[in-house]
């Protein structure tokens, strides 16, 4: 981004400005912006984006060299940047290309450590890294595993032979021939054994003595909470290995997991609260990824809305919230393969995108990650009424063709039901996926007569089709989805407006007959079309005609 519109947008997580700084802050400053995602920093703007020039560092000038020289020979390891200067509005800036550190930590020679972070307020702030986040860090940007690190002075008397014969069962029900080792041979097989041959951390967490555990990893403190209005609220506290602690949340989770039975031709069908895989991979993956080395319990909640399942420490390096069902990066990879090893994640290390399946397939929503932090991880998986209708529908065509539907076509599918009908682009817009990969499978979901295409070109729309309305035993709702005009709605709206003078969305929902989800789509169509402006906010927000509409009405 050129420096101007950097200026103009202001400091955020990736761009922060120094009106001066001397050397030893300057420093500070670099390496606080490494430790978080790298940025820029900018020197001779004011915190308020007021142009005011850099001081020269070098007599009566700045030479870039010099100054990139001395932040990679003040810091540790050194951190090469880029630096440049800029003429804005008449004013020297001293401009600094800042790499997210890699390997991490990134501090002064002096031993400062800061890391970049968004405070209460929502402004940038470089704060001080404790012990065990620089700890933590290191050994996550190094591919340093946690697990492998030594317990010292641990042996395998610390180890709890209940454990390895918990270890063997798993394995053999889920035809994995490490289940015929023996304690040691097992260890060794799992990489649980430093060269140095004492245990490691990661053995302790697999297979160690309750006391053993909360020696050696005083952090794998685990909670279970029903915070349900019904009922009596449960706080369970559990320490303890993993397997185990994996086991006990498991049947915690399951006695209180309510299905709902559905007829689907003569079968009955059950439709659980929470779906085994989504249960299974969400506490699994909570385990297996999250940070030792960090303070806080992994915490696994049910309320009446919603099954959440949070854990200290980030995401693992190059895993967002956006590529999630393309990213598999365990943390750990020893305790992700013990895991995989016990049948209690998914080999194929795509557990997230089966949760997705499985909530898409019992009529609810997608997995939200949203809530998640630098510093930590919450999934939070929804529990609202599930769409029957849609459920007995897929289930109905899937036993008919002996076809499975893959991930992508049932998150289109719902996004379809949602919108009533809508465009590809649409769907793509509200899936943050790949419009060429929206295109292909609204064509697939046509060909196997599951959705209807009405229109051409970009304003072709697609909706479910009549026999999904037939199972659902609304077929005045198919002809209302199938007959409605877009061009006859987005006249009512703005016939409405020119009225009245303003809308809501959910009067032009009413308006249209059309479901929440349509009424913003043909909104936003006449926003970008200029017809329509958007003012106010959530509940506030309203439509009213534009300056352009305006003067062509007059």
């Amino acid at each position: 981004m050129d420096t101007d519109e950097l200026i103009r947008a202001g400091e955020n997580l990736t761009t922060e400005f120094k009106s001066h700084v001397n050397d030893r802050d300057l420093t500070k400053a670099v390496a606080c912006l490494a430790n978080g995602e790298g940025g820029v920093l900018l020197l001779g703007v004011d915190d308020d984006g007021t142009v005011v020039g850099a001081k020269p560092r070098h007599g009566a000038t700045t030479e870039p060299n010099r100054v990139a020289a001395l932040i990679q020979n003040t810091t540790e390891p050194a951190l090469p940047v880029g630096v440049t200067l800029e003429k804005i509005d008449g004013q020297e800036i001293i401009r600094i290309e800042v790499p997210q550190a890699d390997p991490g930590p990134v501090g002064t020679k002096e031993g400062v450590y800061t890391k970049r972070v968004i405070d209460t307020t929502g402004q940038p702030q470089c704060l001080p890294m404790t012990a065990h986040e620089i700890v933590s860090m290191g050994m996550v940007m190094r591919g340093q595993d946690y697990a492998a690190a030594v317990a010292r002075d641990a042996t395998m008397h610390d180890l709890d032979p209940r454990e390895f014969d918990r270890f063997r069962a798993l394995c053999k029900a889920s035809g994995d021939d490490l289940g015929n080792l023996a304690d040691t041979d097992i260890l060794k097989a799992l990489g649980l054994v430093p060269l140095s041959d004492p245990i490691s951390l990661g053995a302790v967490l697999t297979f160690g003595r309750d006391e053993a555990v909360q020696r050696w990893v005083p952090n794998a403190e685990f909670l279970f909470q029903d915070l349900r209005s019904r009922g009596s609220t449960t706080n369970e506290r559990t320490v303890g290995p993993l397997l185990r602690v994996a086991e006990t949340l498991g049947r915690l989770i399951d006695e209180r997991n309510d299905a709902t039975e559905l007829m689907v031709g003569m079968h009955r069908v059950e439709v659980p609260l929470i779906p085994s895989v989504t249960r299974r991979e969400a506490v699994a993956n909570a385990l297996v990824h999250r940070d030792y080395a960090a303070l806080g319990p992994t915490v696994v909640q049910i309320t009446d809305s919603e099954f959440v399942v949070s854990n200290p420490g980030g995401l693992p390096p190059g895993v967002t919230i956006a590529n999630i069902l393309d990213q598999s990066r365990p943390r750990s990879p020893i305790l992700a393969s013990v895991f995989k090893r016990a049948g209690l994640v998914e080999r194929r290390g795509k557990g997230v995108n089966d949760m997705f399946e499985q909530q898409l397939r019992a009529g609810r929503d997608t997995p939200d990650y949203s809530r998640s932090t630098p510093d930590s991880v919450v999934v939070t998986v929804p529990l609202g009424t599930a769409d029957l209708d849609l459920v007995r529908f897929l289930l109905t065509w899937e036993d008919e063709r002996q076809l499975p539907l893959s991930l992508d076509e049932l998150r289109v599918v719902h996004e379809v039901k949602a919108f009533g009908s809508a465009t590809s682009s649409e769907v793509a817009e509200e899936l943050s996926m790949i419009a060429t990969t929206t295109r292909r499978v609204t064509a697939r979901l046509a060909e196997l007569g599951i959705l209807e295409a009405r229109g051409t070109g970009r304003g072709r729309k697609f909706h479910l089709t009549a026999r999904f309305y037939d199972l659902a035993q609304d077929r005045n709702a198919y002809v209302r989805v199938k007959g409605a005009d877009p061009f006859q709605q987005e006249r009512m709206i703005l016939d409405y407006v020119n009225a009245y003078g303003s809308i809501t969305r959910s009067q032009a929902a009413m308006l249209c007959q059309t479901s929440p989800q349509q009424a913003r789509a043909m909104l936003k169509q006449l926003v970008d079309e200029d017809q329509l402006l958007l003012v106010g906010e959530r509940r506030g927000a309203r439509y009213v005609p534009s300056a352009t509409s305006s003067a062509t009405a007059k």
